[in-house]
Formats: structure tokens, C-alpha cells, sequence
């Protein structure tokens, strides 16, 4: 069932090694793998949605989303996508990544939870199911009435196609070497009144929120930072719980002036799209980049990604 109140964007302080389990072929190009605690101990629980870190080789850190089953409280299972033209990160897990690894993990983190409703439309493009998967899960249990369409470029490179057809006809594949683009006007038109859940590539995301204006019915989750034409100006930052007062200048992020400074902040992607480094902001007119804050957050401006986000001013105060 779906919790009564809408949840809030939650972090576990979790952080361990845990091992590989298992990892198998989801699709072409898609490998799923399970940690489990090195003593077999329970594991946070979670919410559909969240997501983990996950700590490579050589310190580099990615973000996977959790696509098992919130009740087993002692695996947790992520799908990552082969990326040949990336930084690396998915390309070791693909072809490196042994069963009895040990890796360092945290979290879980929900900056994409699912909020209660009568009604869902659900839009997956490619390794964009991941997040998905427990959430149509969740809507079945809860009973309400909602629909799954899932884009791809071939059925061979989608993933998770035998469990989703246990729900029938409403799970709608869309393989575009088969039936073309998502019809994103009809699919969106035939449930006005359903919160529409969208992951995928920043194309599907960026039509799907041209055609959802209405504020509040949209929720999206980015793999990519949203791109920004603002321009970087100097500005003071404050820091009032340590009386530390730092310059970032146009070439620094806030999170590379404190970290110069000798202040340590908990970061991740450095992308503005995990929500690792939320910071209260105490005073300061806010130039929001990331892509985790709803436009309703970013306007009350009471917090800010310090990993892009700037000030528009000349001084901002955080609560550090």
C-alpha cells in the first residue's frame, strides 16, 4: 500500500561495504546486480523511487536506482545501462563487476517518491524503468487504477519485460524500431486527471513536461543535469554555523569554494542530480541548476544544491 501522507525526500545515513550476489543479463547492453551485507545483517528499507550511491574503483561515485522489491530487507538489486561513450563507471560493472565484489554503498535516498494518488500514468524510456518497476508495483497493491508505457529502441534492449507482463494490458511496449516514437499527446490525454511519473532520456523528459504545464502533476527524475545559460558571477558565501566566510568565483561551484576552505560537505554527483548535498539556506536570492528540487522548493528557496546552484546576488548564508 502507499503511505497516507506524501513522503518527503529521505536519506538513510547508511554506509557499508556490501557484496555482489548476483548479476545476470537484463536486456542487451542492461546488467542487473544484487548486494547483499557481507554478515547477511538486514539492509535499510526503502521506498519506491530511491536510489543508491555506489562507490567504483578509483573513488568514482554513481547513482543507480533501486528496481527490487522494498520487502526484501536483505538484497538490494539495481539495473545499470553499458554506456561506451561515459566516464567509465557503467562500462567496469558491465564487463569487470564479479559476483563477491565488495563495494561501498550509500543511502538509500528518494528524491523521486511516489506520491499517493487515484490515478498514474507511468512513462519509461529505456534504462528510465528502473525507478519505475517498484512503483507500478506499488500502484498494483494500492489498488489504484493506472497505466505503464515503456519506450525502447529494440525489445532486446529493454529490460524487465518478463515481470511486467504479469500486469497485462496495462503495460504498453513501445519498441521505436517497431512502432515509432511514444505518442506522448495521446497517452497524456487519456488520464488528465493522473500524476504522470516520467524517467528516462532528457528528450522524453523535456516533451513530457511541455505538454504536463500544470504545476504538481509532472514528477521526473533526470539522469543528466539540466543545462544552464545563467552566467556565473562572484559572490561571498557565508557560512553562520562555523563564522567561515568564502569567495566563489565564476570558475568555482560553492561546493569546490567551501571544500578549498577546508569545509567538508557531503557530495555525490557533483551534478546537481542525486540531492546528496542539500544545504539550508539562511539568506541569499538563489540561481537554482539542479535537477532534484521541485519548482515549488526551488521558488520557497529555503534550500539549495551547493554542487551547482548559485546566488544571484552578491551574498549567500547556509546554514554550515
Amino acid at each position: 500500500m502507499l503511505p497516507s501522507t506524501a513522503p518527503s525526500r529521505t536519506a538513510s545515513d547508511f554506509e557499508a561495504e556490501l557484496v555482489v550476489v548476483d548479476r545476470r543479463d537484463e536486456a542487451m547492453g542492461v546488467v542487473g546486480v544484487e548486494f547483499e551485507h557481507p554478515t547477511g545483517g538486514a539492509l535499510p528499507g526503502w521506498t519506491p523511487g530511491a536510489h543508491l550511491d555506489v562507490v567504483l574503483p578509483g573513488g568514482l561515485t554513481r547513482q543507480y536506482s533501486l528496481c527490487g522489491d522494498p520487502s526484501d530487507g536483505q538484497r538490494w538489486r539495481i539495473a545499470v545501462l553499458r554506456e561506451p561513450d561515459g566516464r567509465g563507471g557503467s562500462r567496469w560493472i558491465a564487463d569487470e563487476l564479479a559476483v563477491g565484489t565488495a563495494l561501498r554503498v550509500r543511502g538509500p535516498r528518494n528524491n523521486f517518491p511516489l506520491l499517493p494518488a487515484q490515478r498514474y500514468v507511468f512513462i519509461a524510456g529505456g534504462i528510465g524503468i528502473t525507478p519505475l518497476l517498484p512503483m507500478v508495483r506499488a500502484a498494483a497493491a494500492s489498488g489504484a487504477d493506472w497505466v505503464l508505457h515503456y519506450g525502447g529502441r529494440t525489445r532486446r534492449s529493454m529490460a524487465f519485460l518478463e515481470p511486467l507482463a504479469e500486469f497485462a494490458d496495462r503495460v504498453h511496449v513501445h519498441p521505436q524500431d517497431e512502432v515509432g516514437l511514444l505518442d506522448l499527446d495521446g497517452m497524456l490525454d487519456a488520464h488528465p486527471e493522473a500524476l504522470v511519473y516520467c524517467c528516462g532520456p532528457t528528450g522524453l523528459i523535456d516533451a513530457v513536461q511541455q505538454r504536463c504545464p500544470q504545476s504538481g502533476r509532472l514528477h521526473v527524475e533526470r539522469f543528466t543535469a539540466v543545462a544552464s545559460s545563467g552566467e556565473n558571477t562572484e559572490f561571498e558565501v557565508v557560512c553562520d554555523s562555523s563564522g567561515v566566510s568564502v569567495t566563489v568565483t565564476p570558475d568555482l561551484t560553492v561546493l569546490e569554494a567551501l571544500e578549498n576552505a577546508g569545509i567538508n560537505v557531503l557530495s555525490s554527483c557533483t551534478e546537481g542530480t542525486c540531492g546528496t548535498c542539500e544545504t539550508t539556506v539562511l539568506e541569499g536570492e538563489l540561481d537554482h541548476r539542479d535537477s532534484v528540487l521541485t519548482d515549488e522548493e526551488q521558488a520557497a528557496g529555503d534550500t539549495m544544491m551547493i554542487c551547482v546552484s548559485r546566488c544571484r546576488g552578491s551574498r549567500l548564508v547556509l546554514d554550515i
